[in-house]
């Protein structure tokens, strides 16, 4: 499909160079790169992790995607152990 776009000449000059020397055409590099963002940012959405609250799962509230909250809910499960 053709489209036109409005590109900084800067930034055209570059992306020509590297597609040269990928020995690719310009409309196969910009193909290229426009997948990989789109791939990267659909990467980026966020999952819900279902909450488990009668004692099997993450407890709410616990951010999974910080080592530091995970390992301090871990202490905090090795002590409760612990005492029992």
């Amino acid at each position: 499909m053709r489209t036109t776009v409005a590109i900084d000449e800067h930034l055209l000059a570059a992306a020509k160079r590297v597609a040269r020397e990928r020995e690719q055409t310009l409309g196969q590099f910009m193909e290229g790169a426009l997948q990989r963002e789109l791939a990267e940012r659909e990467a980026e959405t966020e999952v819900e992790v279902p909450v488990f609250r009668d004692g099997n799962g993450p407890s709410p509230g616990l951010d999974l995607r910080s080592n530091r909250a995970l390992l301090e809910a871990l202490d905090d499960s090795a002590s409760l152990h612990t005492a029992r």
